[in-house]
């Protein structure tokens, strides 16, 4: 919740020049509606709305400043010679025959008064700016502010030699304090910070914010300094608007998105309120205290996930119009390159994903069981969205991408076993010589004598081949615990061996029994009878 908030605000600050500031076609047309200013001195006197003959408005206020400007730098100028002349048809604001603006019937008419009171309003403004300009540009003035500017770098310089040298007695002193009764920072088991560190940030940061409240005094100082001069008092407007625009800007664009804002909160509190409702019927579906019929309690995560991310989604397109900035071409343009970055970058990603829950659904396997996939065995210890892990018999972690499980076959011992049992079958090949029935009976013997075979179910035996040498005997039995096979199968292989040792029956191949005469059975002598002698060469003499 506080995330989608704090992302919502950011978001909302992004489009704050484009709501707070004013379009050029508007600061055009009301320019042109107020006049063009006649300035001097960083000073507007007043508007000239009307064109006087082959010149603009615009041009007679660009003539009116320069001819003002010149007369204020002139230093043999004087005031009470700038007079009022009507001699001509307009009404002229002249000094020594030259005139610095001409006052016309429309200019009088626009102002709602007489030309003769409009020119005298001019000339008392023109006198009052040059006078204005010699005051604060004399040299005894000019030495006040001299005087004044070094008292203040002086005040300055001090104030920052006191800052730094009581920040370090500061910072001294804080550090004996703190040392004894600080210890590394630990989260759980691992060490974040040891004391040593610890202290060497601490004093970092104080001297951070030393470093911060030293430039934080000088650029306050800076504009105090540039408006003692006329000629660096816009660097000192400057200095200022570099801070109190942008605040005054962000509170501004602040103060316009609280309606939405609200209406996001709102939004995003409904919906936060379904999620919980639905995680609340996901959870009891998984514990098995509610029953669906049809829907298996695996499934009731994974389809929570893709409910929540659904929802999300739609959560994302109901707030969208209410984002500031949403509907600009740069939020565009991001979005769209996000997209494209996305569907090229993350093609396989995807795929797995898809894979993911496409399994999920056909339910091939559930954490815990023995499978089989591809060459790899063992028992599933985790499924996500991406991966499938494996836990082999070695004790070994495999990880197979859910791509890779969907595309290709998955053995499952399990599902059977817990019902009617998994079937275990070796193959041992044994020569024609020995009957059949005897093996079968060895065979089966030796499977039930196995533990983990199932008693209930009866072992069984198939002639699976009949070769030039020995027939093929596969012994086949049932278990409920596939997970323990590769301990059951040696078992069975043992009994096997066992069970053979003891009826006189040779595991071998019958190629040996060609070179039977004089050597000893291939039996352990623990199995063999007590006064068994091993046989001579069979010859056979002719006359």
């Amino acid at each position: 919740m506080r995330f989608y908030i704090i992302l919502i605000l950011f978001l909302g600050s992004l489009n704050l020049k484009a709501q707070t500031q004013t379009p050029p076609e508007q600061s055009r047309d009301s320019i042109s509606y107020a006049g063009f200013p006649v300035k001097a001195y960083d000073e507007t006197l007043f508007y000239i709305k009307n064109s006087l003959g082959p010149l603009s408005a615009q041009d007679r206020a660009n003539i009116a400043s320069e001819k003002i400007t010149s007369l204020e730098k002139d230093l043999l100028t004087k005031t009470d010679s700038i007079r009022i002349d009507s001699t001509g048809g307009n009404t002229n604001i002249v000094y020594k025959n030259i005139i610095i603006v001409s006052v016309t019937q429309e200019d009088a008419k626009d102002n709602q008064s007489t030309s003769i009171q409009l020119a005298e309003n001019y000339q008392k403004a023109i006198v009052r700016i040059i006078n204005k300009y010699r005051t604060e540009n004399n040299i005894v003035e000019i030495s006040k502010r001299v005087a004044l500017g070094l008292l203040i770098i002086l005040v300055l310089a001090l104030l920052i030699f006191n800052i730094n040298r009581y920040f370090n007695r500061f910072k001294d002193w804080l550090c004996e304090k703190i040392d004894p009764k600080i210890s590394s920072l630990k989260i759980k088991n691992y060490e974040l910070l040891s004391k040593e560190q610890a202290m060497f940030f601490m004093r970092k940061v104080i001297n951070v914010f030393k470093y911060i409240l030293i430039v934080l005094i000088i650029y306050i100082s800076l504009p105090l300094i540039f408006r003692l001069f006329p000629w660096t008092k816009n660097w000192s407007d400057a200095l200022i608007n570099f801070i109190v625009s942008p605040l005054r800007d962000i509170i501004i664009a602040i103060v316009n998105f609280i309606p939405n804002l609200i209406t996001i909160i709102i939004i995003v509190t409904f919906f936060r309120y379904i999620l919980k409702g639905i995680h609340f019927l996901a959870g009891e579906i998984e514990t098995g205290k509610l029953k669906l019929k049809g829907f298996y309690p695996d499934w009731a995560k994974p389809t929570y996930n893709i409910v929540k991310f659904v929802l999300y989604a739609f959560m994302l397109i109901v707030i969208w119009p209410f984002i500031p900035g949403s509907d600009t071409e740069v939020f565009k343009g991001v979005s769209v390159f996000l997209g494209v970055l996305l569907s090229f970058g993350s093609s396989s990603t995807i795929g797995n994903m898809v894979a993911g829950l496409v399994i999920t659904y056909m339910r091939p396997f559930k954490i815990r069981d023995r499978v089989k996939i591809g060459d790899v065995t063992g028992d599933v210890i985790e499924k996500t969205l991406l991966v499938t892990r494996i836990k082999t018999i070695k004790n070994e972690i495999i990880t197979i991408p859910n791509g890779t499980v969907l595309s290709g076959n998955t053995v499952n011992y399990t599902i059977m076993a817990k019902k009617e049992g998994c079937i275990l079958h070796t193959t041992v090949t044994i020569g024609y010589d020995a009957p059949w029935r005897q093996i079968h009976e060895l065979l089966i013997s030796a499977a039930e004598a196995t533990e983990g075979v199932s008693a209930k179910t009866k072992p069984f035996v198939l002639q699976t081949s009949l070769d030039d040498w020995y027939v093929s005997y596969q012994i086949n039995a049932y278990t409920h615990q596939p997970e323990k096979s590769a301990v059951i199968y040696s078992s069975l292989h043992q009994n096997i061996q066992d069970k053979f040792f003891e009826a006189g029956v040779e595991i071998m191949s019958p190629h040996y029994q060609t070179l039977r005469d004089g050597n000893q059975a291939a039996i352990p002598p623990d199995y063999l009878p007590k006064d068994y002698q091993t046989p001579g060469f069979n010859i056979n003499k002719k006359d």
